[in-house]
């Protein structure tokens, strides 16, 4: 929808510049919005801002239940035989951090997602309700604080890691979201053929490890990294625990950030440097 509304007022403008007349960089600037259908420009037209559409929706490279649905903020793709998502995806913005919206703790079924758990499936399971879009992030909105307490982006997380490396990568990204303007997040978990153990009534499957890989495509050079946490107490530093987006990519068989043109995919995926990521 984004994108049609994107392409009908380049059409409008582009009418009004041929009845009144326009410099010819402004018309090819218009143009470039309709011709490309990767990008959007969403600055006026006197601005060079770009923004990828779409980034934080990922495809799947294999045979499994794949049911997507946006939320307020995120978008997600179900998984209802192992009861999680397969993966859930947000920009995460500057503007947004340090939002007031207090956190929910309103867990909820969704109806909507075939295989979605009940809250109580993780009562006295030993596992947390782990979230993979996190509560902090949504702080910015009433209604995406809300939804990002549906039970469709919860995984059965171990306490340990829930409070300790995995939250201690979720406050990382909201600072180099703070620095960096922008960032695009997908995260869930990981399943060996040998992870049978499950929780509560409907049967949630426990992963072994979660992932989560973050770009920032907006800076003059984009950068991409990727991690990913055992789930269970991940001692030492997050560094231990980098890998590159194109290694993800290759263990979950998951294409990330595929809107991306290809020359900056190409490169954000096949370098992760912690360094450059975690500097001032």
């Amino acid at each position: 929808m984004r994108k049609i509304k994107t392409i009908l007022i380049s059409i409008v403008v582009l009418v009004i510049l041929f009845v009144f007349g326009g410099s010819d960089d402004l018309v090819a600037k218009i143009e470039n919005i309709i011709g490309n259908s990767n990008q959007e420009v969403l600055s006026d037209l006197e601005g060079n801002s770009v923004h990828y559409s779409d980034l934080e929706y990922a495809e799947i490279k294999t045979d499994v239940n794949d049911q997507i649905k946006t939320y307020k903020g995120f978008v997600l793709s179900f998984n209802s035989e192992n009861h999680t998502p397969n993966w859930v995806g947000w920009e995460l913005l500057s503007s947004e951090i340090g939002g007031t919206i207090p956190r929910s703790d309103r867990f909820w079924t969704d109806d909507e997602i075939i295989g979605c758990p009940a809250h109580s499936d993780y009562k006295r399971s030993g596992y947390d309700r782990g979230h993979m879009i996190p509560a902090a992030d949504q702080k910015w909105d009433e209604d995406a604080m809300n939804d990002c307490f549906v039970m469709a982006n919860m995984c059965p997380q171990d306490g340990s890691l829930n409070s300790g490396a995995w939250n201690t990568l979720e406050e990382k990204c909201r600072l180099w979201a703070q620095r960096d303007s922008a960032l695009v997040i997908v995260a869930g978990p990981i399943y060996k053929a040998s992870d049978r153990k499950t929780i509560g009534e409907n049967k949630v499957r426990v992963p072994s490890a979660f992932y989560k890989v973050i770009v920032a495509p907006y800076l003059e050079t984009p950068r991409g990294i990727g991690f990913v946490y055992p789930n269970m107490t991940a001692p030492g530093n997050m560094q231990n625990y980098v890998m590159t987006i194109d290694d993800i990519e290759e263990l979950t068989g998951i294409d990330f950030f595929a809107n991306l043109p290809d020359d900056i995919e190409n490169e954000v995926e096949s370098v992760s440097s912690f360094k450059e990521w975690n500097r001032r």
